[in-house]
């Protein structure tokens, strides 16, 4: 006979909607795949990989469309995989619709996205709750001259954020004025980055090391998931053009107790307690770009949702049942569940294809996944024709592992890399490098 918390279960388990495409959709897809909690896995519109592990479904991302599948296959749950449909409100949708106000929608309102949606919004944020972040204005094409005179007061490098979204591609780090000057009139003047530079945000650059913190919360309890570190240039040594993410690691050898207690309190505790204050609705994610100055956190932007492909390092690290962790997001219990995170390094390393980010070819015959052990394949950039797996994006596909150590992450990762092949694949070599040289200063220091 069955134990009755087992007949419980059964009875509990519920119907879930991821909606997304990419290899963070994957990752989150292949975690909710393996909770006691679920009963059937939708995603829409998934890819080769998510296939694999649930339904894959075509919505179009148009909120009707989705109502009507999440009421005809009584959805419980739909977790938000990218910031898009948060920024245009999916959350309010879901709420003020009496047939959807009870299914549980993993990200913030649409208020709560304005914290990724504009960039003057969170600017404004982080000031009114003294959450530390580099000196910035905010300027528009009627008072251009102010933002020239405003550079010219500033040391290079030069940093200018279009205000909205740009599919990541609406920083720009420069180091000459003129230059500088130049690419400002660009997005202000000639909407570079189409109506997402109408406003632009100038900013100190701020000379230190990246990493990205990741917390879950009900908008009231938080949960610290672990920290990871990305590497977005798509040159070795970080050179080139900024992608989507061409790697990421994680833990973080220099996110120790002491970076992690700072952050904790000067930024994530204002945060929440920020959003309070504000009435802001959030039940979801919180990304929180950071930048180690000399050992101090400061806040580079905050995201609504999680990092790709830092997910595809997080979420192989939780143990914890994940639906459970977004079951008690719903009234506010989040303190109730505890939180396990494995003790493994996790990393990952994506293949792109060549010419990312920008021109690229596609459409190129994928081989060599049978020959992959030890590690995990998250899909993106591909497609099946008949039973050929296809190129079909710049990012094709992510190759994650995990070990004791960095070092033996990498060698996963890297010696299953050399059994995918296709034309053009190009992959960064230098994943972790860096975060292993820090781990042996820190040993060759502590003699």
């Amino acid at each position: 006979m069955e134990k009755k918390e087992e007949i419980k279960v059964k009875r509990n388990r519920i119907n879930v909607l991821v909606l997304g495409s990419g290899a963070r959709e994957n990752a989150i897809a292949l975690s909710i795949s393996k909770s006691k909690l679920l009963k059937k896995l939708f995603i829409s519109s998934g890819n080769y990989g998510t296939e694999l592990l649930g339904e894959n479904v075509s919505l179009d991302n148009d909120f009707s469309q989705i109502k009507k599948f999440v009421i005809d296959n009584d959805i419980s749950l739909v977790v938000v995989g990218g910031e898009q449909l948060l920024v245009d409100g999916i959350w309010d949708y879901f709420k003020e619709d009496k047939q959807l106000k009870d299914v549980l929608v993993v990200g913030p309102s649409k208020k709560g996205a304005s914290l990724e949606g504009s960039k003057a919004f969170a600017k404004s944020f982080m000031k009114e709750y003294n959450i530390p972040t580099a000196k910035s204005k905010t300027f528009t094409k009627e008072n251009i001259d102010e933002a020239f005179a405003f550079l010219e007061t500033m040391s290079p490098p030069y940093v200018l954020k279009a205000d909205g979204l740009a599919a990541g591609k609406g920083v720009l780090i420069v180091d000459n004025l003129v230059e500088a000057k130049e690419e400002l009139n660009s997005m202000l003047m000639n909407q570079k980055f189409g109506n997402a530079s109408e406003k632009v945000v100038i900013e100190q650059y701020l000379d230190g090391i990246e990493c990205s913190c990741f917390v879950l919360t009900d908008g009231k309890n938080y949960k610290i998931l672990p920290f990871a570190k990305d590497y977005k240039r798509i040159g070795e040594n970080n050179t080139g053009l900024n992608t989507g993410g061409m790697g990421a690691v994680s833990p973080v050898v220099f996110c120790d107790k002491d970076f992690v207690e700072k952050v904790e309190k000067r930024i994530i505790l204002p945060t929440i307690k920020g959003l309070e204050k504000e009435k802001i609705e959030y039940q979801g994610f919180i990304f929180i770009g950071l930048m180690s100055v000399n050992g101090e956190p400061y806040v580079i932007e905050y995201n609504v949702r999680m990092g790709d492909p830092e997910t595809e390092v997080v979420f192989p690290r939780i143990k914890t049942d994940i639906l459970e962790l977004f079951l008690a997001l719903k009234d506010n219990k989040l303190n109730e569940v505890e939180l396990e995170i494995g003790n493994n390094v996790s990393v990952c390393v994506v293949l792109a294809s060549k010419g990312y980010p920008e021109k690229f070819e596609k459409g190129y015959k994928i081989t060599g996944m049978d020959n992959t052990k030890q590690c995990t394949l998250f899909y993106a950039g591909v497609e099946k024709k008949n039973e050929d797996l296809l190129t079909n994006g710049g990012r094709v596909i992510v190759v994650s592992a995990k070990c004791r150590s960095i070092k033996g992450a990498r060698r996963k990762c890297y010696s299953n890399i050399e059994n995918i092949l296709f034309n053009g694949k190009y992959y960064r070599r230098d994943i972790g490098e860096d975060l292993m040289e820090i781990e042996q200063r820190r040993k060759e220091n502590k003699k």
